[in-house]
């Protein structure tokens, strides 16, 4: 079992202490060419310490006299005040149920939810505004797919491919769906840096692949993947492609056309807007060809005692009352970061990841997981020999450093890593230098207080 450090140094880890700090080089990568693109199109930097200001939740202050240092974006990032103001705006002002009235709220709220539809397609290029589904999240979109459109084409014998560095709602339902099918379910190798090993794609993707199912930023290793590419080799062999967004599109400008993916998935919490709402975007073929799996007002054409028929897409799939004000509050997110610019949200986290990298590859007996910061986007998991990681968490909070524990839902790759957990940090808009530097204290901290046991 290897363990993925960034220079790719192997070894064993079962929690033995060692002086050793293993961290690697920066290699630009096929997979970087996007990010590139996005740090040349706005060559002015992000005030970060202005849009923390947006942001009320960071401007309060704690118990402590502090403020909070949160590095937990990549599980649910903060709201800004436009959000928030929109979401209350709705329930005291116009608040109705969409597609119901044709009275002045009913026709407001349709106009609300619409219209935060077609924003969703023209941020993520979408060909039409009826190709953008909403669900409640990423897990319930990832598995609408599944069970539509996988238990309908896919048979014994064919194969679905995937990688271990999955989000357990991106690996879980496609091993379900090939039990259930009697399919074969193969993963992508990893490089010893965690990333893709393009080289052995060749070897795992074959004629018998029906579909391709990969996240397009790895929520543990932070590993940005060649999409465009991967759509390409599994078109040479007619498989679909769906693609797991929730941690690369609130933070990697994301072009379904150009990508050619078949389905995108994404939850509007991790996109600065509410939760209990996400997207699935599915090409208009892939939505013909996927069956609805929710079934109930709205969605229907016809019902008669004997049969029903379905409306087109995207209502063939909205069953029931959408979170309609959840839907208006994710639109306006999505004015939000067009406003501050998505591009040069990217280029201020990869900053912040390279200056953390820097600082933590200092710690004593420290082990970060991943590849380097050209391939990777605004997450760090490490592990420090000797503390473990909830011990770790714990003693952060004590400096009002908000860090996630645990195994991020990535099981399957933390027994890759042969690790059981890690301590994960990740950046968003709103996250400064200064706090880099407070997570490091933090750090010193934590080998002051366990130095003293």
């Amino acid at each position: 079992m290897h363990l993925v450090a960034c220079n790719g140094v192997d070894s064993q880890d079962s929690g033995r202490d060692t002086d050793r700090n293993r961290v690697g080089s920066h290699v630009t990568r096929p997979g970087a060419a996007k990010i590139e693109q996005a740090r040349a199109e706005d060559p002015f930097p992000l005030n970060p310490d202005a849009i923390r200001q947006q942001f009320p939740v960071l401007c309060r202050v704690l118990p402590s006299g502090s403020r909070p240092i949160f590095l937990d974006s990549g599980a649910s990032a903060q709201k800004p005040q436009c959000v928030i103001d929109k979401e209350r705006e709705v329930e005291e002002q116009y608040y109705a149920n969409a597609h119901r009235g044709t009275y002045q709220f009913g026709l407001r709220i349709d106009e609300g939810f619409e219209g935060a539809r077609s924003k969703i397609a023209g941020f993520l290029n979408a060909p039409s505004a009826d190709t953008i589904i909403f669900t409640p999240g990423t897990t319930i979109g990832l598995n609408m797919i599944a069970a539509g459109w996988g238990r309908r084409h896919l048979q014994p014998g064919d194969e679905i491919l995937t990688t271990v560095m999955e989000h357990h709602a991106n690996f879980v339902p496609w091993q379900q769906l090939a039990r259930q099918c009697g399919a074969t379910l193969k993963l992508i190798p990893l490089t010893p840096d965690g990333r893709l090993d393009m080289e052995q794609l060749d070897f795992v993707l074959t004629r018998r692949t029906r579909l391709l199912a990969v996240t397009g930023m790895s929520n543990m290793l932070g590993t940005i993947n060649p999409i465009r590419e991967l759509v390409r080799r599994a078109r040479g062999v007619g498989a679909c492609v769906v693609v797991d967004g929730a941690q690369s599109v609130p933070h990697l400008p994301t072009d379904v056309l150009a990508d050619d993916m078949d389905f995108l998935v994404f939850s509007g919490h991790k996109l600065y807007g509410p939760t209990g709402i996400g997207v699935l975007y599915g090409k208009p073929e892939r939505l013909e060809e996927m069956d609805p799996v929710i079934f109930g007002g709205h969605m229907i054409s016809e019902v008669h005692i004997e049969n029903s028929s379905w409306s087109a897409a995207p209502a063939k799939f909205e069953a029931g009352t959408m979170p309609i004000v959840q839907a208006i509050g994710l639109g306006t997110a999505i004015d939000w970061v067009q406003q501050t610019g998505l591009s040069r949200i990217h280029k201020h986290e990869q900053d912040l990841t390279t200056l953390a990298m820097e600082r933590l590859k200092t710690v004593p007996g420290i082990t970060i997981y991943g590849p380097g910061v050209a391939d990777r986007g605004g997450i760090i998991s490490f592990r420090i020999d000797g503390i473990h990681p909830e011990d770790l968490a714990a003693i952060l909070d004590q400096k009002d450093v908000f860090a996630r524990h645990g195994h991020h839902c990535t099981m399957p790759l933390h027994d890759w890593l042969g690790v059981s957990a890690t301590t994960r940090i990740s950046f968003a808009a709103y996250n400064t230098a200064d706090d880099v530097r407070a997570l490091m204290d933090a750090i010193q901290f934590a080998f002051e207080r366990l130095a003293k046991r």
